[in-house]
């Protein structure tokens, strides 16, 4: 089942524009299949294929040679190889081939250091995340169905069981990635932290705390955060700064780009456990913003999102920046609208003078509504 990505017409729109190409996103986002659906004619290489890479690190230019005839190529995975980004370059300035080179990765770090140094402003970059609702186009599907199962392609084109596919991902990831990325010695006690991550997912982020509770030093903590952003598991979402008032909290929050992986470092059972998990609230939070994060990389704009929190305790969920309209969403996982849930709204508008139109109430339900506080949309309906 080959299921239409969003990003697809922007590619072939505006990144044929480019020298080069760069799609990149977590292992097994749909890198691979989008490349190959939109570049048809171009050759594919692997460059996972432990003989390829040893051509490629051993004489980078006359392997980058073998491809002159050809009507483009694509090199997937391509932070395994970086003997061959300083020869790209070099390749790209003398050939002039818009479109040519087509690569996928999977390491941010990896990348965006080859990049900067070799392609920076030779390349396209475009960011593939699992699949969006939109995307799916399920709209029948059950929301504790699509937070358990996720939204990586293959659970979906092969019918795989979740909890058999986050095992494997989160063992792969461990045994693969962390160690090319960062030498963490101690797999165990990564793994611990992987969990007490999926534990603190919608929370601030207090890296005092994650130290005390796996064992190791503050520090490493920070260089193991970066690592899961790097590689695409969390992201940070960082607090607005606007002095609306004064004494705001500084710290971000911890999120997960794909609700399918925290639920299985969560242990949770099945679709129907959600329901009195205590990081329900919390799990739906994050399948929101990721949702609407996604949403943006979509349609190729980074995503200018934040919370916003005081000491006293006022708090919206997400604020979207976009010049200098601000729209704030509050995020309830009840499926009964509560007067309650719109308190941090009307606080919000009154300190930021902002109209009741760019305030917008996000819930577990199904029907939308127009309030004269705010908008009351359903999670079947997030268009950001």
């Amino acid at each position: 089942m080959f299921i239409k990505r969003k990003l697809s017409k922007i590619i072939i729109n505006e990144g044929i524009k480019f020298p080069v190409i760069g799609i990149f996103g977590p292992r097994q986002s749909g890198k691979t299949t989008l490349a190959k659906e939109i570049f048809k004619k171009y050759k594919y290489v692997s460059l996972e294929d432990l003989d390829v890479q040893e051509l490629a690190k051993e004489d980078p230019r006359r392997f980058l040679e073998k491809f002159d005839n050809e009507k483009g190529v694509i090199l997937d995975e391509v932070q395994n190889t970086p003997e061959l980004f300083s020869y790209l370059q070099g390749v790209v300035d003398s050939k002039k081939r818009p479109g040519f080179f087509v690569l996928t990765g999977s390491q941010n770090f990896l990348l965006n250091q080859q990049i900067s140094q070799s392609l920076a402003g030779r390349i396209a970059i475009f960011t593939l995340l699992p699949f969006s609702i939109q995307e799916l186009n399920i709209k029948s599907e059950e929301l504790r169905n699509l937070m358990f199962n996720g939204f990586y392609p293959r659970i979906y084109s092969e019918n795989l069981n979740p909890k058999t596919f986050y095992k494997n991902y989160i063992r792969t990831y461990l045994e693969r990635d962390v160690r090319l990325i960062k030498n963490v010695t101690n797999l165990g006690l990564f793994q611990t932290f992987l969990k007490l991550c999926a534990g603190r997912t919608g929370q601030l982020l207090n890296y005092n705390s994650l130290s005390d509770d796996v064992g190791v030093s503050v520090n490493t903590i920070k260089g193991w955060i970066s690592l899961l952003e790097q590689s695409y598991i969390v992201f940070l979402l960082r607090p607005h700064y606007k002095n609306f008032g004064k004494r705001l909290i500084k710290t971000p929050k911890l999120f997960f780009y794909d609700t399918g992986v925290a639920c299985s470092l969560l242990e949770i059972e099945n679709p129907d456990s959600l329901y009195t998990h205590y990081l329900r609230g919390n799990l739906f939070e994050n399948f929101v913003i990721s949702e609407i994060t996604k949403q943006h990389y979509n349609k190729d704009v980074d995503p200018n999102l934040h919370f916003w929190r005081n000491q006293s305790g006022n708090e919206i969920d997400c604020i979207i920046e976009k010049g200098q309209n601000l729209t704030a969403l509050e995020i309830k996982s009840g499926k009964t609208i509560n007067s309650s849930f719109f308190d941090g709204l009307k606080y919000w508008q009154t300190l930021s003078k902002t109209s009741p139109k760019d305030s917008f109430l996000i819930y577990a339900g199904d029907e939308n509504q127009k309030r004269s506080i705010a908008n009351v949309v359903s999670w079947r309906d997030l268009k950001f």
